[in-house]
């Protein structure tokens, strides 16, 4: 083998090192990470299972304004032709900058009256209503403790699509790994 040959291979074999080594740190990372996770998972099991001997202490948050004459008539022109809808833009920029509520993506429930809008979120649970006729806003925020976020995040309710495919991304994979499907040899259990 002449002399750039072997600079070569060791030079390739250095390289290999380097991402095998990269390789098998960020694999004991992951593993750590889901371990957490399963961890969470099997004791969020546990509080949703025994969820009766468990006291919660919910905090309801209350607070009211009246809207705008202008942001007002706005709601009249901007309802939709059915019962749902967005809200104007500036209506959800007024909710945000005087009481603090982000409405986001939500929908709104429109009614001759009012505008009704579910703010749902792990843990608890939000909503706002706006009187069309005099502007008056209500909100109310109910939150249940941290074991009520949890136990609605192993559930997946109002926690988003991002962390429901998560959720059952996880539960597939453990499925698969429980089943033999997940590269493990039934002879080696």
């Amino acid at each position: 083998m002449n002399e750039t040959a072997r600079t070569r291979n060791l030079s390739d074999q250095n390289q290999r090192a380097f991402w095998l080594k990269h390789l098998h740190r960020w694999h004991w990372i992951s593993a750590g990470l889901c371990l957490v996770g399963m961890i969470l998972f099997a004791a969020t099991g546990i509080t949703l299972n025994h969820a009766a001997q468990i006291e919660a202490h919910p905090v309801v948050t209350q607070k009211e304004a009246t809207l705008p004459a202008d942001l007002l008539a706005s709601l009249s022109t901007a309802a939709p032709q059915g019962d749902k809808g967005k809200l104007p833009a500036a209506v959800e920029h007024w909710l945000v900058d005087k009481l603090g509520i982000v409405v986001g993506d939500q929908t709104a429930e429109w009614s001759k009256g009012e505008v009704y809008v579910p703010l749902p979120h792990p843990g608890g649970d939000a909503w706002a209503t706006i009187d069309r006729e005099d502007g008056k806003v209500q909100y109310e925020r109910t939150d249940r403790g941290w074991i009520s976020y949890f136990n609605d995040l192993h559930k997946g309710r109002n926690a988003g699509a991002a962390w429901v495919c998560t959720a059952v991304t996880k539960s597939a994979t453990g499925a698969a790994a429980m089943c033999g499907c997940g590269g493990v040899k039934s002879s080696q259990w």
